[in-house]
């Protein structure tokens, strides 16, 4: 219905209109601080080659305790402060129907031991000014030197005596699914689900993606089972690191840990992952999207400690690893297709991954991905020229030299020697060893790493204005599509039934909605509406009458945010107190056609155009789906139910790069005439807005004046 749509329109503009500013809506691309032009002066100087610095990362001590714990030390005194990392040894586990409970359990780790609250473990961390943070795979603390003991208290309490409380888990639960909530409508996310469940299979635990029911699933028990099965010292390093000696070290991790119990731990069996060997198109629909993401992703076997490692992050720098990787300075820079385009290979103890990435218009989807594919292509059939070469590992060996001052990535360098068994130079040599890359052997790497012709490709985007044109690029010629969680769909049958039109659907709408007559006889309606944000209830009255006039207000506390009125000439917008009254103009047009209570009636006599794309599902529901455009070019998708006949979902683009869904659910009758009674909006903020009307009065006394602009 209109009256909804436009309550949804400026409920929206009035959003945007708070959070946004010149700052946040000025480009990237045009923006100073984008540091374009110092890049294009830099690249203008030959990178100077040196000899790689000396490394000093500091000799790694390492003892066992009794109980299996295996520490290792890491001694640095320039600083008075020590770091304290437990990492779990074993594989990732399976979650099945649970998934997400390893996270939640160690994030309630440390949440409440049995004599202290969260809230009390916050106060006594904060009063010696230390850090300290649990995860399903470990825990992680620091604090200056002379507050070590104190830190070792808490540590070990944590440790030994968790509560476990049920009411934290309660709203861990709530806030993660708020996050799916959000997620389900976030193309990112949507391409993150995909790719797990795509590369590594859902019996896989990286390709587990956690749903609502799986959150739902979880119990206090399961986290308590979780903690109590997997922390045990004989499935855990600790990595001491900072201003300690190695005996200081031994000393206090045997009075502190040296009676934790050891454990039998599980035997975890892994699913072997599939590599494929051609091109395949994955694609998630995301209704009414004027962007798509798109990544190009696969396995790949490549451990920690690899002899290819160093030079396949070389490899993979020049590629893609940076703003002045050959796909940004194409994609980016050459072709203006996005604001970055990039690429990862990362290693990984069970498998790696490739993966590139860009989101773009989606006038260039397709050819965001001839040119992605070109560049994979290029690395590996044309050697490297010595200037890119030497300037990549100009910028590596800085980041290289500036993790080094992290005491927390210092702690992962010593336990990488151990967990993955490397040389205990590794690390002090890493720099010479990247320097010796030579072209050959980037070329080498990439031709084992690199495989455009044996890839998925996953896009995220509106599959009226994108889908066709990706067949070319699937081996099978067919795209195999997913929805927001990884699962993949069957095709939707979408053949028309004979005599059915955009005309006929938009007939059978109004005859659903109670037809032409009663609908005629609705001389003046008045809708209350409620939803609500940031903690308070709005409140939003829209009334119309005789199909000339319209007033609306939503207001928050008392006060009022937004109002419109149409009063048959002018039209009278105030949006946080701003006034504006128009004759003519788009704001004039949107407010003026608020005053049509089902504007489809009108869609032939004011010139509107419709075209039936076929049909689809709706959150299970078979539905026509239509594409109509107003006489201003403004296009909308709207779906109908073919069962009943009514609207179901609209998704609209208020502004470049904004897509907004609004569903339309729980229609009662009032007067004869169908309403729908709860308006879900997605996409205009990061949770879904939901409006629910309390009252409807058809034919009803109108407030005096409440038409009149002044």
């Amino acid at each position: 219905m209109k009256i909804i749509e436009k309550t949804t329109w400026w409920l929206l503009m009035g959003i945007l209109l708070t959070n946004c500013s010149p700052k946040t809506t000025t480009p990237i691309m045009n923006h100073p601080a984008s540091g374009v032009e110092d890049m294009n002066a830099f690249r203008k100087s030959a990178p100077v080659s040196s000899p790689a610095p000396e490394i000093n990362v500091g000799d790694a001590a390492t003892f066992i305790l009794d109980n299996g714990l295996q520490v290792i030390v890491v001694e640095n005194h320039k600083i008075p402060s020590v770091s304290l990392q437990f990492t779990l040894k074993n594989d990732p586990i399976n979650e099945y129907d649970k998934v997400g409970y390893v996270s939640m359990s160690g994030d309630l780790m440390g949440r409440g031991t049995t004599s202290k609250t969260k809230a009390e473990i916050d106060e006594a961390i904060d009063f010696i000014g230390a850090q300290l943070s649990t995860y399903g795979t470990g825990m992680y603390a620091s604090s200056l030197t002379k507050h070590l003991p104190a830190l070792l208290d808490i540590m070990k309490d944590v440790l030994y005596h968790p509560s476990m409380p049920a009411e934290e888990l309660e709203k861990i639960k709530k806030q993660t699914l708020t996050g799916l909530e959000a997620g389900k409508t976030d193309p990112d996310a949507i391409s993150r689900n995909m790719r797990a469940s795509a590369l590594y299979g859902t019996g896989h635990p990286y390709g587990e993606v956690q749903k609502v029911e799986h959150v739902n699933n979880v119990t206090i028990q399961d986290c308590r089972a979780y903690i109590e099965t997997f922390f045990a010292p004989n499935n855990a390093y600790l990595v001491v690191v900072g201003d300690i000696t190695p005996q200081e070290a031994e000393k206090i991790t045997k009075e502190y840990f040296g009676d934790w119990k050891k454990k039998v731990i599980p035997d975890i069996h892994l699913d072997t992952v599939a590599i494929p060997t051609e091109r395949h198109v994955l694609f998630a629909n995301k209704k009414g999207a004027v962007q798509s993401v798109v990544n190009i992703a696969y396995p790949v076997n490549l451990k920690p400690g690899s002899e290819d490692w160093i030079a396949a992050r070389v490899m993979n720098t020049v590629l893609g690893g940076g703003s002045s990787g050959r796909l940004n300075l194409n994609i980016r820079e050459d072709k203006g297709f996005t604001y970055g385009a990039y690429s990862r290979l990362n290693n990984d103890p069970i498998i790696g991954s490739f993966n590139a990435q860009a989101s773009v218009r989606n006038s260039v989807t397709d050819s965001t991905i001839t040119q992605f594919l070109k560049e994979m292509s290029s690395i590996i059939h044309e050697p490297v020229g010595e200037e890119e070469l030497q300037t990549t590992k100009n910028y590596l060996t800085g980041t290289f030299s500036l993790s080094l001052e992290s005491p927390r990535q210092v702690a992962n360098f010593a336990l990488n020697i151990i967990r993955y068994n490397l040389p205990k130079d590794y690390y002090q040599t890493y720099l010479k060893k990247l320097n010796a890359v030579t072209p050959s052997d980037i070329q080498a790497v990439a031709q084992k790493y690199i495989r455009p012709d044996a890839a998925y490709v996953f896009v995220v985007g509106s599959k009226d204005d994108v889908a066709e044109k990706l067949i070319p690029f699937d081996a099978d010629g067919e795209l195999t599509y997913y929805n927001a969680f990884g699962e993949t769909l069957k095709p939707v049958e979408s053949v028309l039934p004979d005599g059915v039109s955009a005309e006929s659907v938009i007939a059978d709408y109004v005859n659903a909605l109670g037809g032409e007559n009663t609908l005629a006889d609705a001389k003046n309606v008045h809708i209350h509406m409620t939803t609500a944000m940031m903690g308070q209830t709005l409140n939003i009255d829209t009334y119309i009458e005789n199909e000339r006039k319209f007033a609306m207000n939503i207001g928050m506390s008392g006060m009022v945010i937004q109002e419109q009125k149409y009063d048959g000439e002018k039209v009278l917008s105030v949006v946080q107190g701003q006034k504006q009254i128009l004759t003519q103009g788009p704001v004039f047009d949107e407010i003026k056609a608020g005053a049509q209570l089902v504007v489809q009636r009108n869609y032939i006599s004011q010139g509107y155009k419709m075209k039936l794309i076929g049909i689809e599902e709706v959150e299970g529901v078979k539905s026509y789906k239509l594409i109509v455009e107003s006489p201003e070019g403004k296009k909308s998708t709207e779906f109908y139910a073919i069962d009943n006949g009514l609207l179901i979902r609209m998704v609209t683009s208020p502004q470049e790069g904004l897509t907004v869904t609004t569903n339309l659910q729980d229609y009662r009758e009032v007067s004869g005439i169908m309403f729908p009674f709860v308006t879900i909006i997605s996409g205009m903020m990061p949770m879904d807005i939901e409006m629910k009307v309390s009252e409807i009065e058809v034919n009803g006394a109108v407030p005096e004046g409440i038409f009149a602009i002044e």
